[in-house]
């Protein structure tokens, strides 16, 4: 029975000659399952050929000319009329091939997952690895200057920053109360408040001239804290402005007007990112601040905001002024008229 099983026997005659320095003869050619058996007339195999290692030597032309792998002087010539003989070699020797192993492919699939496993590793890894590095080196007075350079372009959309010689010692002071090195307000451009990096933080004039509470003010405030631990307002930056800017800082120790453009515009047209209470209960239980006042002035019916006011680290508690009265008075008139 024939590998090709749509055929009982295939055979057909053709000429042979084991050496040139042999008359070619005529045989009897005939296919098994892997071989490929050439007899004489009696029916006496003269030789087998196996099918996987059987060569054409003349793709294409006729007569078809064969010889066993490595001796090309041992030769099978098949005339054109023999078809259906060789097409069934053809079709077996395509089906050996697709069977044996292929090592070339194998070491080529290889080749190409270890370059993707690298490039993946480049595209994934090595940009959050850079911008970590860049993060955790780069000193704080160069982090204060670049929060300087971003209150700057800030203040091209909201006007200058509020300041009177009256009011700047009340500003300290809340600064100093609530942990941070420098609170700085707006008459616009931010809807409420921001961190930048150095720790600056930004407040809308409306947090201390619509309120009579500085608790209130001083809330916003922890609450950029909190944001602050959660995510690094550099890492904040270089998470928006790419991978180049994280190496551009690494290098040169500055970046470029472009970036912090770039960083600005989307930070003042953003809402500020919601933070779990409980990361603002651990920081106003630390500075000793209620956040009920806070949460009010998120949402004055404190629906929204009722774990905050149920759970106020300071209910019950003797609390301490925020800023003298006199102080908070000059600060809500920072701004002027």
């Amino acid at each position: 029975m024939t590998a090709l099983k749509q055929y009982q026997r295939i055979e057909a005659t053709g000429l042979w000659r084991p050496s040139p320095d042999v008359q070619r003869r005529e045989v009897v050619v005939s296919i098994g399952e892997a071989t490929l058996t050439i007899s004489d007339f009696n029916d006496r195999a003269l030789t087998h050929w196996s099918l996987a290692a059987l060569e054409r030597q003349n793709p294409g032309s006729y007569p078809a000319i064969f010889n066993p792998d490595g001796d090309p002087e041992e030769t099978l010539e098949l005339a054109e009329s023999e078809t259906t003989m060789i097409e069934a070699i053809d079709r077996l020797q395509r089906a050996i091939d697709r069977a044996r192993p292929h090592p070339g492919r194998l070491r080529w699939l290889s080749v190409v997952g270890v370059v993707g496993a690298v490039l993946a590793l480049l595209l994934l890894w090595v940009p959050a690895a850079l911008q970590n590095h860049v993060v955790s080196v780069v000193p704080e007075i160069k982090r204060q200057d670049i929060g300087d350079a971003i209150l700057s372009r800030i203040e091209r959309v909201s006007g200058r920053a509020c300041a009177s010689a009256d009011a700047q010692e009340a500003l300290d002071h809340l600064a100093t109360r609530t942990g941070v090195r420098s609170v700085v307000i707006l008459p616009a451009g931010v809807q409420s408040s921001l961190s930048l990096p150095g720790g600056i933080i930004l407040l809308n004039r409306s947090l201390v001239e619509d309120h009579e509470d500085p608790s209130v003010a001083a809330g916003y405030i922890i609450a950029e804290r909190a944001r602050a631990a959660a995510q690094d307002p550099l890492d904040d930056l270089l998470d928006r402005t790419g991978v180049r800017s994280a190496f551009r800082l690494l290098t040169t120790g500055e970046l470029t007007p472009d970036i912090v453009d770039t960083y600005t515009e989307q930070v003042l047209s953003e809402p500020r990112p919601t933070l779990p209470d409980d990361d603002l209960f651990e920081l106003f239980a630390q500075v000793a601040l209620p956040s009920t006042p806070y949460a009010y002035a998120m949402d004055v019916t404190g629906e929204t905001v009722l774990g905050l006011i149920e759970a106020d680290p300071m209910a019950g508690r003797p609390l301490q002024q925020v800023l003298p009265d006199r102080d908070w008075v000059r600060l809500q008139n920072i701004c002027g008229e």
